[in-house]
Parts: C-alpha cells; structure tokens; sequence
C-alpha cells in the first residue's frame, strides 16, 4: 500500500504510527521540515520540489507561461 501527502505534517505518535504501519511507502514533499525521526523511516520518501518551484516563479517573473513545464 502506498500514500502520498503533499505537505507532510507528521504529529503526535506519527512514526511509531508508520514504523507499525501496513503502508509499504509513504511519498511527500519537502514543503515542509521533517524531523529526524521521521526521515530515518524506511518507508518514507521524499520528493524535492524546489527546482520545479523556482522554474515556476522565474517564468511567472518573466512572464512565461508554466504550462511547458507539465508537458510530457
């Protein structure tokens, strides 16, 4: 089983949650910090945003448009 969050707010029993959990991976975005204690989880992958971010703000900043950048 797989899960994704956007903004990752892990609180509370969080870890020992996914240390304990059925879900095989859990994807997120580095919107947000992590803790230590959930970076180390094996099941939680983290995608960084930044570059496709600030490609986005420079076209937005030069008047380009963004929709080239979510063409395949």
């Amino acid at each position: 089983m797989f899960a994704y969050a956007t903004h990752p707010i892990f609180s509370g029993n969080a870890a020992n949650n996914l240390r304990n959990s059925v879900i095989d991976e859990v994807v997120v975005c580095d919107t947000i910090p992590l803790t230590d204690e959930i970076k180390a989880l094996p099941n939680v992958r983290t995608l960084t945003l930044s570059g496709m971010l600030a490609e986005a703000i420079r076209r937005i900043s030069n008047e380009e448009s963004i929709s080239a950048m979510f063409e395949h």
